[in-house]
């Protein structure tokens, strides 16, 4: 039997649907105190909200990421790491207001709702699943790398058509033949270094009969209706099993993720310190010229590659009906683990580039590569075992905040709810969105080349941090009265800076990455318009219906 709701006033109401109408805030009120069998189950406190965050931001892109940026800010990386925390610090504090004002599962889908219309909300929501869900998809691809590294240690090789989809793995073959062909070609090139990297690239690019034929028998891959296939299976199994634990439960979820944080965080802490002892000042530079090679352009180039490094902090906010005190919890969790995070960057910036010459730091592998020049090859692994660490958890909470946003918009009828809210009423999970949510990571990661893809999510967290920092100065105009128990401090300094920041890092992806984004929300109009805008539950208040149930 469908809720009775006593209709609030709707912002804009009219007789058709009004795209601007908000969700009115005594409503969104009321949905959060509701308990019971099927409402999610509040069972997080501040550590494991904090946890959730560091297990959010760090994954392999601190030990991957620092070699590309430091192509750019040179010794100034660590330079970059402040720029791109400030970046996110902006927009975190905005996050906490709205997650404090309005503990409710969906995040900035759920804040624009509530502050700039039903529309937008929309727009936000079917944004958040690109950075989620593809989000996990790409980590599972990378969690699948580290993991196919870990098992050379022991010296277990897998095939390449079993190991990565049909085409990354045909391109690593490709790649494998090049280096071969490099190498062979002038033995005096160093393996990792950018000449060798730009002769590897070179010889890719005539894909020449002779590479082309080395890499199929390389490959190795059988044969379906006369086509090679491939299967990322490592891929495939990890995103499943990511989402077997969180059909569970929540705090087995959260209590799970904590015990890879600690090992994370503490591998990282490893190589904080035991690469400080090799560290040569005389590698931070003597001014400002060789501390900055590139002046301070090339530092927020630096600062808008590495960004990916931060992505996820967001994802705290997801689960703000699970948290027991979310008013006070929630804006610790998001700014400890935003702070922590930010610390532990700076760090390995530092030792990084202090352990070599920017000039000499390994792309590919950054970190472990510095380690193993100099003999410490246990270090090299341990330094894998913590990238692996890093992916699994950054993945259960990248899948864990899809499921919380596609949850709150079937509540709100813009989904069918049926499915995407339903709590299972022994696990109090929404058990139906997150197995499916999980199955198509599981595909999309194990035979989907998505290099493509993880770009298009850092274009769309960027779309989240704005409209979040937006939404702020919107809210203090139109409800300056609602209790705020965390207030976002010097609005609309902060929202404004925050908006600048991560506008200008949207700026930097280039053109493609803004069609991916356009062509993403056309679709998602296209969906609104045909299911959502009729089942939804403010359009019928406003409209003076009762809502569905």
């Amino acid at each position: 039997m469908a809720t009775q709701v006593s209709p609030p006033k709707i912002q804009g109401e009219s007789k058709g649907p009004n795209l601007l109408a908000t969700k009115p805030l005594n409503l969104l009120m009321e949905e959060a105190r509701e308990t019971g069998e099927h409402s999610l189950k509040r069972t997080l406190g501040v550590f494991q909200l904090t946890a959730l965050g560091v297990g959010a931001i760090i994954g392999a892109g601190i030990f991957v990421m620092v070699g590309l940026g430091a192509q750019y800010a040179g010794p100034g990386l660590s330079l970059s790491f402040v720029l791109s925390g400030l970046g996110c610090a902006f927009a975190g504090l905005c996050y906490a207001e709205f997650a404090a004002m309005i503990p409710l599962a969906g995040s900035a889908y759920t804040y624009a709702y509530a502050t700039l219309g039903e529309l937008l909300a929309w727009i936000i929501g079917w944004d958040l699943t690109l950075e989620y869900a593809m989000g996990a998809s790409t980590v599972s691809s990378g969690w699948s790398n580290h993991f196919i590294e870990l098992l050379n240690i022991f010296h277990i090789k897998m095939p390449l058509w079993l190991a990565y989809d049909h085409w990354t793995a045909l391109k690593i073959a490709e790649n494998m033949i090049a280096r071969q062909m490099a190498q062979a070609a002038d033995s005096s090139l160093v393996a990792g270094s950018q000449a060798f990297l730009d002769k590897v690239s070179a010889i890719t690019s005539t894909q020449s009969p002779e590479l082309l034929q080395r890499a199929h028998e390389l490959l190795g891959a059988p044969h379906l209706f006369g086509m090679e296939v491939g299967l990322n299976l490592p891929a495939f199994i990890i995103a499943l099993v990511i989402t077997a634990i969180l059909v569970v439960g929540i705090k087995e979820s959260a209590r799970f993720n904590a015990g890879i944080v600690v090992i994370k965080v503490s591998v990282v802490l490893f190589v904080i310190a035991l690469g400080a002892r090799y560290i040569n000042v005389s590698n931070w530079g003597t001014d400002w010229h060789s501390y900055a090679p590139n002046g301070f352009a090339g530092i927020g180039a630096g600062a808008a590659y590495i960004f990916f490094a931060y992505i996820g902090f967001d994802a705290v906010s997801t689960t703000a009906q699970e948290a027991k005190n979310p008013q006070r919890d929630l804006p610790i969790g998001m700014i400890a683990s935003l702070a922590i995070c930010t610390v532990l960057y700076i760090a390995v910036a530092g030792v990084l580039t202090g352990m070599m010459h920017w000039q000499q730091i390994n792309i590919e592998a950054p970190v472990a590569r510095a380690f193993l020049d100099r003999g410490l090859t246990t270090a090299s692994h341990i330094i894998t075992l913590g990238a692996l660490a890093g992916l699994t958890s950054v993945m259960l909470v990248m899948l864990l905040g899809q499921t919380r946003v596609l949850y709150s918009m079937a509540n709100d009828g813009l989904l069918p709810k049926k499915f995407f809210a339903a709590v299972h009423p022994k696990f109090r999970t929404p058990w139906k969105n997150t197995i499916l949510v999980g199955l198509l990571a599981a595909i999309v990661g194990s035979l989907t080349p998505i290099d493509d893809i993880g770009r298009m999510v850092n274009i769309g967290t960027l779309l989240a941090f704005v409209i979040v920092s937006v939404s702020v100065m919107v809210l203090r105009r139109t409800n300056p009265n609602q209790p705020r128990p965390f207030r976002t401090p010097w609005v609309p300094l902060i929202p404004i800076l925050g908006v600048i920041a991560n506008g200008y890092m949207m700026l930097r992806l280039g053109m493609w990455n803004w069609i991916r984004l356009i062509v993403w929300l056309a679709i998602g109009l296209v969906v609104y318009f045909a299911y959502s805008v009729k089942h939804s539950r403010v359009q019928a208040i406003a409209a003076g219906r009762t809502p569905e149930a």
